[in-house]
């Protein structure tokens, strides 16, 4: 058994030295409003096109990092704080993180199942990079959708070669000898995934679209400019209570802790550890377009996860910030795998309910789904690992 050393950062750690009080609280808080106030300067001075800047996109991501932050200050220290001050503030901290992620999560998701179609169909090119595969999701979209089709692809997508495997294949076959019985069979996989590709990418492309412009409306509207006042009086004011000068930030950050280990606690660790669950796959025909009801517990835990981070940060202070626990951050990894695939799955499945596609394409994105699934196995499987790890490590 590992020897456990001593870490700052542990709200359970008793070692010598001033115990973390309020007063730690407030800097931290006021340190992240600062940052929050930061990043909204930075995402004003690079301003944001059509699609955003790189220093809009960076500064979208700090203003994410910093309101996450003072939200989970907000939630785990709440006892130290105003009450009511903390209630009408958390779900307006909430909303800022919630309305600028959804821009980069629609991004992040296409660029996800591209490259897993990739993978599955052994192409040479990305599926839907191809002017047949933006030819073959305009012949897939429904009647009302195929006239948009070709003004939303990249003129450079409109411009590539014409040449296509279909095509390559017709060559083949008009030679003197036929080609073995799976070629075509490999041909239509192929074909399937490029039409795929496409709907994925004019569907979720369209949803970054609105994102986008949905976020560019939230920064300018009065609800964000009253949360950034709120936030400004935070930078140099913090509603403390009379006692949280003298009261112990450690207790509270156990409980963080605590929550977060009784969830792990009913998670199906065992499940998670064989290669393969099949009862993931039970609700994937079901015509219910609700989350899947395996993963709202990982889900859940992720959250906690990242407050049980956030207290260890408000608790070790700047100078136990510099101190990364790897074995924590190996675990969020794994959880934000796991988000990112299984929304994946449920993009591949709401594509899959387009009507009047081709049963290649239906076939591809059903592929895609059970792919992605697989992808959740594999993430629960990682998590299982690492805090197997931190149980030895501590215990």
């Amino acid at each position: 058994m590992a020897q456990q050393h001593l870490d700052p950062a542990d709200p359970r750690s008793r070692h010598a030295g001033a115990a973390p009080t309020g007063d730690a609280l407030a800097g931290y808080l006021r340190a992240q409003a600062t940052e929050f106030l930061r990043a909204l300067r930075l995402h004003r001075e690079t301003g944001s096109g059509a699609n955003g800047s790189e220093g809009s996109a960076e500064a979208a991501r700090a203003l994410r990092r910093s309101a996450r932050r003072i939200s989970a200050g907000l939630h785990t220290f709440q006892p130290l704080l105003d009450s009511d001050w903390c209630e009408a503030m958390r779900p307006e901290l909430a909303w800022v993180s919630g309305t600028l992620a959804m821009e980069h999560a629609y991004t992040a998701r296409l660029e996800r199942l591209l490259a897993a179609l990739h993978r599955l169909s052994g192409s040479t090119a990305l599926p839907g990079q191809t002017a047949g595969a933006v030819a073959a999701g305009r012949a897939d979209a429904p009647a009302g959708t195929r006239s948009g089709a070709a003004a939303a692809a990249p003129a450079g997508r409109r411009a590539a070669p014409a040449v296509s495997v279909p095509q390559r294949a017709a060559s083949h076959d008009a030679g003197p000898r036929n080609p073995p019985a799976a070629a075509p069979e490999r041909g239509n996989l192929t074909v399937g995934a490029a039409k795929a590709g496409a709907l994925l990418d004019r569907r979720l492309t369209l949803a970054r679209t609105r994102a986008h412009s949905t976020a560019l409306q939230a920064l300018g509207s009065s609800r964000f400019h009253a949360v950034a006042d709120k936030v400004a009086v935070l930078a140099s004011e913090v509603p403390l209570t009379g006692a949280a000068g003298s009261t112990d930030l450690r207790p509270l950050a156990a409980a963080a802790q605590d929550r977060l280990t009784d969830a792990v606690t009913a998670l199906p660790l065992v499940t998670a550890g064989s290669p393969y669950n099949a009862a993931a796959l039970v609700h994937g025909l079901s015509p219910d377009t609700v989350p899947h009801p395996q993963d709202a517990p990982w889900h859940q835990v992720r959250l906690l996860l990242r407050l049980h981070r956030y207290a260890r940060e408000a608790v070790s202070g700047p100078q136990g910030n510099a101190v990364v626990d790897l074995r924590l951050l190996s675990a969020g990894r794994a959880l934000n795998r796991h988000r990112d695939a299984s929304e994946a799955a449920a993009a591949a499945a709401q594509a899959a309910r387009t009507p009047r596609i081709a049963p290649a394409t239906a076939y591809a994105l059903g592929v895609l789904h059970a792919d992605q699934r697989h992808e959740v196995e594999a993430a629960r499987f990682a998590f299982q690992q690492c805090w197997q790890k931190e149980t030895v490590r501590t215990s």
